[in-house]
């Protein structure tokens, strides 16, 4: 039985306090392919409630009996691991191979790096007489994003089942489908009633009422920089912790010494990821000025050997783009660099040939960006690369700081040491070095974060973990 049309509440599928639907569409067909329920303040309540009562007994568990639910929730995700990759496919366009590959793998494999944490996790210190102890924070909203929408809940909520909170999750109404299949998972792992909730709908009306529920601790949230501001704003007034994952404007350093073929090749590819639509992409490519031509012709042959096209065929690199909101927004951000100056090596405007129907977005290349240049500040959520020149070292630097983001920063060098060293000097929560990682998978283990208007706490490992924790001081535990 399908569940589009319910929220998962209190350990059951419940239909709605009120009556509303949305169509999910298929960005590739822009046909709808399901339809969810939207819901209320009052849905949330309701979903709140049932994670409080659950957390005084879910956050006295153990740590093998938590290790254990995790074990669960990996079998049953395992077996259903085809319908959550068929699902992002058809809700957001991914193709499919990189829905499984990527997409649905990476998600699966934060439940089992949060294993591998808890099982390890020293949760007590002594400093002198006291005891320094952590404990779960307590009820989490954990708000999230359609461009990786399992990927992004299951790096929030599986560290908070590992540490002993209970959630309540709002996914993305945009791509609302894979959720609801990652709760059939929960259910039929055996989670506890009111430890895991979702209720679908949109940010000013479920997203507001999570961020501003008095009974909720803490709210994760994935999404963009305004809108992050806004939860913000909406927790405020309960001063309940805030953990916000947010915009990106990632700047890829190619210096002299790299293998310039390797450097470009990867960071355009990089770039054109999930159709340009990740918040660590490195959109912006800074060359040194005597290699600025050469760049730029191999960025343009491997952007025009991308094939972008139907997400269910082999072949298929870049799928659309999620939405025709986003397609819009992404054709305006390409008009404003033509009319700004910078110089369209390829792509540009419209559907690449030969696609009349879906979301597609050319895989579009500018040179001749100046770093005060709309596309080289604003995040632009597509298939768009802002190559941009600088004469030292010291200016690249400068430039790759010079925005309000710092998520994530790629540095390609001769050697790893001179890599090394650029990197320390940028100003993002992630630097990839030389490519890394190497092995096609997200990184679920180093720390994942921004600096400045990118966001604030970590999510991923260990350091997620804590994020979920509240420490504890018992003063005169043992006599002086």
């Amino acid at each position: 039985m399908r569940h589009d049309t319910q929220f998962y509440i209190d350990g059951e599928w419940v239909d709605p306090t009120s009556p509303a639907f949305l169509d999910v569409i298929n960005p590739a067909t822009e046909g709808a392919i399901g339809r969810i329920s939207l819901g209320s303040a009052a849905d949330v309540d309701l979903a709140v409630k049932a994670a409080r009562r659950a957390f005084p007994a879910y956050s006295q568990t153990t740590r093998a009996q938590r290790l254990d639910l995790l074990r669960r929730v990996i079998s049953v995700f395992e077996a259903r691991f085809d319908d959550v990759a068929e699902a992002i496919t058809a809700e957001m366009g991914s193709p499919l191979w990189f829905s499984k590959q990527i997409q649905t793998d990476t998600a699966l494999a934060h439940f089992k790096q949060a294993l591998i944490v808890l099982r390890d996790y020293e949760y007590d210190r002594m400093l002198g007489t006291t005891r320094v102890t952590r404990e779960p924070i307590g009820v989490c909203g954990l708000i999230t994003p359609w461009n990786w929408p399992v990927n992004q809940i299951a790096s929030k909520l599986a560290p908070a089942l590992a540490a002993g909170c209970t959630v309540v999750v709002k996914p993305s109404e945009v791509a609302p489908l894979s959720p609801i299949i990652l709760a059939e998972i929960l259910h039929d792992a055996g989670i506890p009633k009111g430890v895991f909730n979702l209720v679908n709908g949109d940010g000013p009306t479920v997203g507001h009422a999570i961020s501003s529920h008095p009974d909720i601790d803490m709210v994760s949230f994935t999404g963009s920089t305004r809108a992050g501001i806004q939860v913000a704003k909406d927790a405020a007034d309960t001063v309940k912790r805030v953990c916000q994952e947010l915009g990106g404007k990632g700047a890829n350093i190619i210096l002299p010494g790299a293998n310039l073929e390797t450097a470009v090749s990867a960071g355009v590819m990089r770039c054109f990821t999930n159709s340009g639509q990740s918040c660590q992409a490195p959109t912006r490519m800074l060359v040194h000025q005597s290699q600025s031509d050469a760049a730029v012709e191999i960025a343009k042959a491997t952007a025009e050997s991308i094939v972008v096209g139907d997400p269910r065929d082999g072949n298929t690199r870049l799928g659309p783009l999620v939405s025709q909101l986003q397609y819009d927004r992404v054709q305006n951000l390409i008009s404003a660099g033509i009319e700004e100056g910078a110089t369209l090596v390829t792509g540009g405007p419209g559907r690449p040939r030969g696609l009349n129907c879906g979301f597609y977005v050319q895989p579009t290349i500018f040179s001749d960006v100046r770093p005060d240049m709309t596309i080289a500040q604003q995040e632009i959520f597509g298939p768009v690369l802002s190559m941009i020149t600088y004469s030292n070292e010291d200016e690249a630097v400068r430039i790759a700081n010079g925005t309000v983001y710092g998520l994530s920063g790629y540095v390609f060098a001769g050697d790893l040491t001179h890599a090394r060293e650029v990197g320390a000097r940028l100003r993002a929560g992630r630097i990839y070095l030389n490519g890394a990682p190497h092995d096609g998978l997200q990184d679920v283990v180093a720390p994942f974060g921004g600096y400045k208007q990118s966001g604030n706490g970590r999510e991923v490992g260990v350091f997620g973990f804590e994020e979920f924790l509240e420490s504890k001081a018992l003063l005169g535990y043992e006599a002086s």
